[in-house]
This record gives structure tokens, C-alpha cells and sequence, in this order.
């Protein structure tokens, strides 16, 4: 065997690692490559008891994994996708450094440090470990051995953290924040960040995992109950529910030694309380109140050195422990429950870059269908088929354009919870139902739980089979048996009535349900829930998407889903941010957790436009709502799906009255012109994983300024969206960042400049939309639905001041021929100096698309606005290239 000791660590190359007894186990644990075969790793460091492996994912990714020497082999990796033919990279011996080397991505081991780094194609330092910071210890689960885990990364005072999913603490940059990831109603955990440094990371374990753990705990001593008891209406597992509530009051004191920035980390010791509140001397650092939060709260606060004062209120049955510890220049990663260290670097240094790597090793992401761009209603609940019809019909009838009718839970009635039928005496003909949607250009979608009541037919089954998750009425759905038997239910139950998209809620398991349970783990054996925990809703979405997309081959499967993990962007899933309230706080907290969720790797992700916890009965007739309302929906129209939904609640847009009705009118033509904008973006996720929102560091990175921007961001490459987050404003603040050319608004066709701060009017039908110097941004016409939309008359808006290129994709939108490239492509290429618009040739076609079509084009010239543009230059395009010149 060939390899290299030295007195502190051992490395051992990849052909010596296969020739091994020892590295039998390390092969067998990693990534399958192929059916046949698993890679070994590339560079093996023995450094005391630990054994350290690492392994070239991709041209520019690396896995590293630590365990004890002798350790058991780790389980396949269920997140990331096999990988076909792994990069073998070159490695190099730098004195006491050796280096791996990818085409754009370098991982070198200093012996010196005992750490691992990670550079760029241009060896520009991306990452690296801290020194000291690497802690695998032994511990147990129940009654099974498992390891604690910890590791650090250097963190520069410069650097800017995105991701970890989506969280309802108003945190958009990450850095020094601890977060506690578990899948809960409202907080969706993605255990992968993305650095303004040129990185990410994925920390590849399936079970919980702590970023920036704090240690040092502040005592807390409970006061007398504070206020009144008050009723509030909830959803729960079992139906709606009417609970008593009540704050307490929790105190304590703490010091720090020196001034400076501190991290809290807020456990209420329940799985979901109601009520974040933290203060310090006084002064509320936290303070966000809904029907249901997740068991932990995120905070940063500047101190100044010496003893201080601590308020918590929480609700009453709280237990609540708060720990602290000052923000270092680190990033630290823990998991209490592991088979070791695992994680994953892929290098950028764009955004771009970072994503399409990440896309690669999550492997491929199907098409939404292209109505699941349009507009979704929901409302909790319709309460029949009339129901539904009645409000399809006045919605063709009012001209609001509407493309889905979701019939949330409850529609089982007198068989039982999820027994998947509906209950005839309100739902006589279900089939038919879904026909006359169809009859209208509606689909329909429907909730599907992946519990089932006990008490069921379906549910007595279940348990004769032994497919519960022992003490709930979730599917285990690790058990590939039970799994297949409840997508057979479903698809034989509910999918042969033509139903087109599933909302599979309370993935998680509600609300963490695997902790302190019993999993499947093989055939008569079993494992604690802890070491699979966060990886619930990418089974059941995988269960669903594989036996949807085996029983109706030519129709794509979309599934609206309450959790996700990675990995689960393989099964035609989005999410939403939950049960979340109605307020301007949580309204405002949504930004930032959709932009962490789109940092993560998730690209479709939406919220309850209105908030699903609503004021009442009041709420059609309450101006301060209606406001409210409409600045939700606004925000909602620049989102990848669009979608209301309202708890106990009557959702549509003329029961709020006239205004409310025009001015959602006016957004929703809007979000059907822009369909083209939209798809294309669809098509660029499906691609390559860009997501269709994105915080600024996406596009500009080396704008500190817009760094700092939490509530706005990029609708696509185009357009900037700075939603109206308070009452009765007349202006509004924008950050606009440094770009060639600036910036145009959309609504005026008002030049402002990059890198500044406008005060921006608005109304109550107007948020500031900004578009940028260099886009072509192409807007369809009006329609009531999707269907038939794509592929007619075609303006393009051209925003002078710089070069710019965009691109168009259609298909037929519905089935999955374009995975055989039934598909069609055109690039467009604005070039600014010689004012002329080239139009590419186009490549590709599918059955039914339109051959020729009308296109006009309209510089966006001082006082033209994109929605009163005159009738352009016309442009008969046929599919062969043009160059056109439009700008004297």
C-alpha cells in the first residue's frame, strides 16, 4: 500500500484505500455512484482516533466525512443523488500540505493545523476549518450507540451566511445566529448555507442539527401568570380547536465580560409555543406572536460589558431555557445524534455557480406544470362541490384570473380523518367535480395527509399491517412497504378521479413527532426517529411524486407540501411557510424566510397571502385589514406560486368589497402577463436550481448596502421587489443597488440610480417595483387562466443603459415530454452601443407550439411605462435569427 505518514496522521490514497481492509467499510459507506458500484475517497487522513475521508462529489464539490477508525459504514446518502462518473481529482503535496484539485474547486489538508480548507478554481480561499474545533464523541439513542458531533468553520467579520430554510425569527443573514433546525409547522429546516464568501455547505446529516449552539445558560425564575386567559381558535392534527392561553412571565440576570454582540438562542421547552418574546434591560429584542411558533428563537444583541436583566414571556405551559454566547468569527455546525462529521462544500464563487453545483448533486428537478404558475385559491374550508363550483363559476364571471380550486381537509366527513374518500352527501360526484373544473380551465388540487385516522377502513388496514409509527397515525413512510401501500391508496382512491395536484400537509410529522419514536430501518428492525428526524417530507413527497408519475406517465405531478427537505426538490415539490398569523410583524418576518429558503436550494416556496390566522368575521368589512390584505397579496403576486388561503375563513377577494376586488384584479393580470417572465424562470430552476426569488447577494455581492437589504429582492434577474411592510404610508424607502445603468420604475418608467436610497410613492395599488438597466423583460397577454397562454403575441420590454440578454422557454406545459426535448428556446441579446435587439434562433419545438407569432418590441424610453406601452416595433419571428435595430 502507498502511502504518506507522518508522526501526527496517515493519508491514504483512493487505490490504496480499495486494496485495504479498512477502507472496505469507508467505500461501502459512501455516495452510489451507479447500481453496481460505490466510490471510495479520494484522500484518507487517519489523524488520532479519527479517521478523516474525503471524496470529489463534482468538478467543483467536496464531501468530507469524520468517524472513529473502525467505525461501521455510514447509510447512503438519501439527500444527494447517485452520481454517475465522480471526478477523480489531481493531487499535489505542497511541503506539509496536500492538495486535491478539481477543475473549479481546490480541498487541501495542513498537516500543520490539522484542518481542512477549501479554495476556488483561482485558489482563492473560500473555507476552512477551525482549528480545534473538530469534537466526535461517543453517546447513545435510546438504547443504540450513536456519535455527538461538532465543527467549526472560520468565520471573516466580513462575511455574509444565507439559508437554513425557512424561519419565522426576521433574520435573513445568518452569520453568528444559532439556530436550532427541526421540522415544526411554520419553520421549514434546510441544513445548508450559502456564503457571500464564494461557498456553500451542506451539513449532510439526517437528524437534528444546531448552528452557533450557545453555552451558556441564564437562569430563569417564573413570575406570577401574567394577564388574563384567552380563547383562541386552532388547527391541530385532529381538526379545528378552541384552547385556553395565558402568559407567564419568566426573569433573570446574566453578565458579560466585555462589550459586544451576543447570540440568544430561546427554548420554550415544548414542541410549538405561541409567543416569542425576549428582553434585555428592558428593551424587546424579539417580540412575535401567533396561533402556533416553533419551540426556539433566534437573537443577536450588541452589550455593553457587565450585568444585565432578562424578560421572557411565553405562554403559560412554557418551560423556557435561555443560553447565550458572544458572535465569533466562526460558524459552528453540531449534530447530538450522527454517524459522524458529514458535510459538503461546493465552490462558486457566484451564486449561480454555487447553485448549479448544489443542483448537481441533488440531482434532476422536474417542471411545474405551467398552471401551478398561475393563481391558487384556497380558503379553510369548502364545504361541497356546489361550494366549489359556485366560486370557480364567479370567479370566470368577475374576470379574475384563477387557475386552481384547493379543497383543504375535512372533506372525508362521516369516514374518518384522511380515510381518502369524500364524503358523498357533499361531494356527491367527485370525478365530476374535477370535469367541470376542467370544463372551465380550473384544476383542482386536494389535501392529503400522511396520517390516517385509526378509526378509518383505510386506518384499521394500516395498523393490521404495522405501517403507524408506534403511539401516532403517521405512515412510516422509511418503511418502502408502507410507503408503497399508501401511494397505491392514494392513487387508486383519489388519483383515478383526475385529481391534479396533492397538498400532502403536516409533513414534518406534526410537529416533530419522530423524536422519541420508533423508525423502520430494515426488514424486522427498527431505529430511533432522532436519526432520520428531519428527513420525513422528502419521503412521503418522494412516495407520492414516483407512484404518481408510474400511474400517469404524461402528466406532472405537483405536491404542496408544509416541510421539505434537501433532496426533496426531486419530487415536484413546493412549500409554503405554514400557519403563520395576519399581522405586519409576520408579514414582514415572511420576506426573509422565503429568501433563506431560496438560499437553501428550495426553489418554490409561497406563504398564505392574508395570513392563514385571521381577525374574524371582521376582517370583510375592517379597512385596516383590507390594507393589510392587499400589501400580503402584492407581496404574494412576486412570489414563485401565488396563493391565498385564510383559516375559518371565506378567502375571496369580493367579499372585502370593491376595491379590494380591483386592485387583487390588477395584480392578478399582471402575474398572468408576466407568465413568459415566470416559465422561463421555472425552466432556469428546473435547469439548473436557481431559484426564482433571491436575496441581493445572488446578483450583487459586492454591494455591502445591499448586503444589508432583509426586505427586498430579486423577482429573477429583472425585476426588484420592495413589498409595502406598514399602514397607511404614502412613501416608501428603496435601497437600490450599484448596477450599470440603474434602474427603472416599473410603473412610471422613472430613471433612479444605483446605489442610493429613493423615497418611492406608493398607493394602495402600487408597491415599488424597480427593473434593471439591461432587461428584456417579455409580458404575454391577459388571461383567465393558463391555459392556451403561452406561445401567442409576445411584448418586449427593453430597458436601455446597459448589454443585457434574457431568455424565453415554453413547452406544452403539462407532461414531461420536454425531458425528451420537446421543448422550445429562444435567446434574446440586448446590445446597448449599437441600440439593436438580436433575436436567437430557435432551438427546439414540441407538439402544438405556435411556428410564427407577433413580437413587439418597446424601448422603455422617459415616460413610457410597461403597462400603457404604444404599439411597438413589430416583429414577425418565425424562429430564424434577427437583428433589429430599435435605439437610434
Amino acid at each position: 500500500m502507498s502511502e504518506t505518514k507522518t508522526p501526527r496522521s496517515a493519508a491514504i490514497t483512493r487505490r490504496a484505500l480499495l486494496g485495504s481492509g479498512a477502507g472496505v467499510a469507508i467505500v461501502s459507506s459512501g455516495l452510489v455512484r451507479a447500481a453496481t458500484r460505490i466510490a471510495a475517497p479520494d484522500f484518507v487522513i487517519r489523524t488520532g482516533d479519527l479517521s478523516i475521508a474525503v471524496t470529489a462529489l463534482s468538478d467543483r464539490a467536496f464531501r468530507v466525512r469524520v468517524a472513529p477508525v473502525g467505525a461501521p459504514p455510514a447509510t447512503p446518502s438519501e439527500m444527494l443523488a447517485p452520481i454517475a462518473k465522480p471526478p477523480i481529482p489531481k493531487r499535489t503535496q505542497e511541503g506539509s500540505r496536500t492538495v486535491l484539485t478539481l477543475p473549479h474547486a481546490r480541498c487541501m489538508w495542513d498537516e500543520a493545523t490539522g484542518c481542512l480548507s477549501f479554495q476556488d478554481g483561482a485558489g482563492k480561499l473560500l473555507l476552512s476549518e477551525a482549528p480545534g474545533t473538530r469534537q466526535v464523541a461517543p453517546s447513545t439513542i435510546g438504547n443504540e450507540p450513536t456519535l455527538a458531533v461538532t465543527q467549526g468553520f472560520a468565520s471573516p467579520a466580513d462575511e455574509r451566511l444565507y439559508g437554513t430554510g425557512c424561519f419565522q425569527d426576521g433574520h435573513l443573514d445568518i452569520r453568528g445566529l444559532p439556530r436550532r433546525l427541526t421540522q415544526v409547522n411554520t419553520q421549514i429546516s434546510q441544513p445548508f448555507v450559502l456564503s457571500s464568501k464564494g461557498y456553500g455547505l451542506l451539513w449532510h446529516n439526517p437528524g437534528m442539527a444546531e448552528l452557533n449552539r450557545p453555552d451558556r445558560a441564564i437562569a430563569l425564575t417564573r413570575q406570577a401568570a401574567a394577564g388574563a386567559a384567552r380563547m383562541a381558535d386552532v388547527t391541530t392534527s385532529t381538526g379545528n380547536a378552541r384552547v385556553e392561553r395565558r402568559d407567564a412571565e419568566f426573569t433573570g440576570t446574566f453578565s458579560v465580560p466585555q462589550s459586544g454582540r451576543y447570540a440568544f438562542l430561546l427554548d420554550l421547552g415544548r414542541k410549538m409555543s405561541s409567543r416569542h418574546y425576549l428582553a434585555i434591560d428592558g428593551t424587546p429584542l424579539t417580540d412575535h406572536t401567533n396561533a402556533w411558533l416553533p419551540p426556539t428563537a433566534s437573537v443577536i444583541g450588541a452589550l455593553a460589558a457587565g450585568e444585565h436583566s432578562v424578560l421572557v414571556r411565553a405562554s403559560d405551559e412554557d418551560v423556557p431555557v435561555l443560553a447565550f454566547a458572544p458572535v465569533e468569527d466562526r460558524t459552528t455546525w453540531s449534530s447530538p445524534v450522527s454517524e459522524g462529521i458529514d458535510y459538503v462544500v461546493i465552490a462558486g464563487p457566484t451564486s449561480a455557480q454555487i447553485m448549479a453545483g448544489y443542483h448537481a448533486l441533488l440531482g434532476p428537478q422536474p417542471m411545474m406544470p405551467l398552471w401551478a404558475l398561475g393563481y391558487i385559491h384556497c380558503r379553510e374550508r369548502f364545504h361541497s362541490s356546489d361550494e366549489i363550483l359556485a366560486t370557480a363559476r364567479e370567479f370566470r364571471a368577475r374576470k379574475l384570473p384563477c387557475d386552481m380550486m384547493v379543497q383543504d381537509w375535512q372533506y372525508w366527513g362521516k369516514y374518518g380523518w384522511n380515510a381518502m374518500r369524500f364524503d358523498e352527501d357533499h361531494y356527491p360526484d367527485p370525478a365530476g367535480l374535477v370535469r367541470d373544473l376542467h370544463a372551465i380551465d380550473m384544476r383542482f388540487m386536494l389535501s392529503v395527509w400522511s396520517k390516517v385516522g385509526k378509526e378509518t377502513e383505510l386506518g384499521k388496514e394500516v395498523a393490521a399491517k404495522r405501517f403507524y409509527i408506534p403511539g401516532t397515525e403517521w405512515i412510516d413512510f422509511f418503511n418502502p412497504v408502507a410507503a408503497r401501500f399508501y401511494a397505491q391508496q392514494q392513487t387508486q382512491k383519489l388519483g383515478a378521479l383526475g385529481i391534479d395536484a396533492w397538498w400532502q400537509d403536516a409533513t414534518e410529522p406534526e410537529n416533530d413527532d419522530l423524536a422519541g419514536r420508533p423508525i423502520y430501518a430494515a426488514p424486522g428492525r427498527t431505529q430511533p426517529g432522532e436519526k432520520r428526524r428531519n428527513l420525513y417530507p422528502l419521503q412521503v413527497s418522494r412516495t407520492v411524486y414516483e407512484a404518481q408519475r408510474r400511474a400517469y406517465p404524461d402528466k406532472r405531478v405537483m405536491i404542496l407540501t408544509r416541510s421539505a427537505a434537501p433532496g426533496q426538490q426531486r419530487y415536484g415539490a413546493a412549500t409554503w411557510s405554514g400557519d403563520i398569523g395576519h399581522d405586519w410583524e409576520t408579514l414582514k418576518r415572511q420576506i426573509p424566510a422565503g429568501l433563506n429558503m431560496a438560499a437553501a436550494g428550495q426553489s418554490w416556496w409561497t406563504v398564505d397571502a392574508g395570513g392563514f390566522f385571521r381577525p374574524g368575521k371582521g376582517q370583510y368589512t375592517d379597512p385596516a385589514y383590507q390594507e393589510r390584505f392587499l400589501r400580503w397579496f402584492q407581496f404574494a403576486t412576486f412570489l414563485p406560486m401565488t396563493r391565498v388561503h385564510g383559516y375559518m375563513t371565506d378567502t375571496e377577494f369580493w367579499r372585502y368589497g370593491e376595491t379590494v376586488e380591483r386592485v387583487a384584479r390588477f395584480y392578478l393580470e399582471l402575474r398572468y402577463r408576466l407568465l413568459p417572465y415566470t416559465y422561463a424562470l421555472a425552466a432556469e430552476a428546473s435547469a439548473s436550481g436557481m431559484p426564482l426569488i433571491r436575496p441581493l447577494v445572488f446578483d450583487f455581492p459586492d454591494d455591502p448596502k445591499a448586503l444589508d437589504q432583509v426586505h427586498a429582492y430579486m423577482f429573477g434577474s429583472a425585476i426588484h421587489v420592495a413589498p409595502v411592510l406598514a399602514a397607511d404610508v404614502t412613501t416608501w424607502d428603496v435601497y437600490l443597488p450599484v448596477s450599470e445603468g440603474g434602474w427603472y420604475d416599473f410603473w412610471t418608467n422613472e430613471h433612479r440610480a444605483g446605489g442610493r436610497t429613493h423615497t418611492v410613492p406608493v398607493t394602495l395599488d402600487r408597491i415599488p417595483l424597480h427593473v434593471r438597466a439591461g432587461s428584456i423583460l417579455p409580458l404575454g397577454p391577459v388571461g383567465q387562466s393558463t391555459a392556451r397562454l403561452l406561445g401567442g403575441p409576445l411584448d418586449l420590454m427593453v430597458y436601455p443603459g446597459r448589454d443585457g440578454t434574457a431568455s424565453l422557454y415554453e413547452d406544452d406545459g403539462l407532461s414531461y415530454r420536454y425531458e425528451q426535448g420537446a421543448a422550445a428556446r429562444m435567446s434574446l441579446t440586448w446590445e446597448q452601443s449599437a441600440g439593436v435587439l438580436a433575436f436567437g434562433t430557435r432551438q427546439g419545438a414540441y407538439p402544438g407550439m405556435t411556428k410564427r407569432r407577433e413580437i413587439r418590441v418597446h424601448v422603455m424610453r422617459p415616460g413610457t411605462a410597461a403597462l400603457l406601452a404604444s404599439a411597438g416595433l413589430s416583429v414577425d419571428y418565425d424562429g430564424r435569427a434577427k437583428r433589429m435595430t430599435v435605439l437610434a
